[in-house]
């Protein structure tokens, strides 16, 4: 690969060489075939590095601009959403969510809590069957569909990740209260006034600047192999998604705010530094310190029913554990991560947001893959020096 080795783009400041070398090293061996990465510090970008390729074939150059679907680092961001709107007093966590959207209270669901779509314990992990992606595509459809469903299991009893469910089940509360789409509110309240270049529901125009995600021959998850009564076969088959969407129209377009946002790192840390810097960036105030501090109080920790590792999760947010992310030290820290190995973390310790955005799939992604976690590990050995 090192012959289609691309110059590296950005800034980086010299305290942070070390990891720029690491960056560049996955770039030239292979490892990563076009990504960014982003390391904000009270707000300032210390790092802003990108390159690679944004194709396969080694034509386009991974440029300042380019983005690609972050899949689900973008819960962070509707998680943020929900998040404005519990600061302005405009959404109760622990209202029901049928007291925004009445229908929600179908087959026993009247008694679940906002707090419990945003900390993945609700029960509505997925869709009843038959379900498929088009049916994710349409709004009304498909919000309609989870409010007619019965949970699968006790809300607030643990958690079961909601892969896909999750943005639509929080976008339609935000819709309820907002008349806006998700996309579209946080584009105006959120991308627009941070200035960061952050897509749910991307415009045409914007296409010719994706690097589609390259997607690895086979990925270890079989659903055939699971049994098909459990909460992961029925997650994770309903609807069935795979990377290969995010190359479509239709897919670019939707709101699917479990999944769709496209953005690079430079965008996904400058919008998640709001969250590490006590709620204001460069003037710009979306939250108060008494709202972010919600996000570090444990919602639940257990073994998910979904993905069958444990989790912990604070408000919208993962909360960092040492038997899965050692390289993160204890304190203040909030995360998101995405199929294939982008990551976000928010470190309310340091005023400090890491971010890492690429278009290779990894092999072993589980939560966090070895290159975004090798890259963490190297900011966090430069931050203890």
């Amino acid at each position: 690969m090192s012959d289609h080795s691309q110059a590296l783009g950005g800034t980086c400041s010299d305290r942070f060489d070390p990891v720029r070398e690491l960056f560049g090293t996955n770039l030239e061996s292979g490892e990563d075939l076009g990504a960014s990465l982003a390391v904000s510090i009270d707000g300032e970008m210390v790092v802003d590095l990108w390159g690679g390729w944004a194709d396969e074939a080694c034509t386009v150059p991974w440029t300042e601009n380019t983005i690609t679907c972050v899949f689900s680092t973008t819960k962070t961001m509707t998680s943020l959403a929900a998040l404005l709107l519990v600061d302005r007093g405009e959404l109760d966590l622990d209202a029901n969510v049928a007291s925004y959207w009445p229908e929600f209270a179908a087959r026993g669901k009247q008694k679940i809590k906002v707090r419990q779509l945003l900390s993945h314990t609700s029960g509505v992990s997925g869709w009843d069957q038959p379900v498929t992606i088009d049916d994710l595509y349409d709004w009304d459809k498909s919000t309609a569909m989870l409010a007619a469903q019965a949970p699968w299991w006790e809300p607030g009893a643990g958690s079961g990740y909601h892969a896909l469910s999750y943005g639509h089940l929080i976008g339609e509360v935000i819709r309820r209260i907002t008349g806006q789409r998700l996309g579209e509110f946080i584009a105006s309240h959120i991308a627009g006034p941070l200035g960061a270049d952050f897509h749910i529901g991307l415009s045409p125009v914007e296409f010719q600047r994706v690097a589609n995600v390259v997607v690895p021959p086979a990925l270890p998850f079989d659903p055939t192999q699971l049994d098909p009564n459990s909460l992961t076969f029925k997650t994770l088959t309903g609807p069935t998604s795979s990377a290969e969407l995010s190359w479509t129209e239709r897919w670019r377009r939707a709101d699917i705010g479990a999944a769709n946002g496209h953005g690079n790192a430079r965008s996904v840390a400058r919008i998640q530094s709001v969250v590490a810097c006590g709620g204001e960036v460069d003037g710009v105030r979306l939250l108060a310190p008494r709202t972010i501090n919600q996000i570090f109080e444990v919602q639940s920790d257990t073994i998910d029913l979904v993905l069958g590792i444990p989790l912990k999760i604070g408000l919208g947010y993962g909360l960092p554990w040492p038997q899965v992310m050692p390289f993160v030290p204890e304190g203040r820290q909030c995360f998101g991560a995405g199929a294939g190995g982008s990551i976000v973390i928010a470190d309310a310790d340091r005023r400090m947001t890491i971010a890492y955005v690429m278009n290779k799939f990894g092999q072993d992604v589980t939560i966090v893959g070895p290159i975004a976690a090798a890259l963490v590990e190297r900011v966090y050995d430069v931050m203890s020096r």
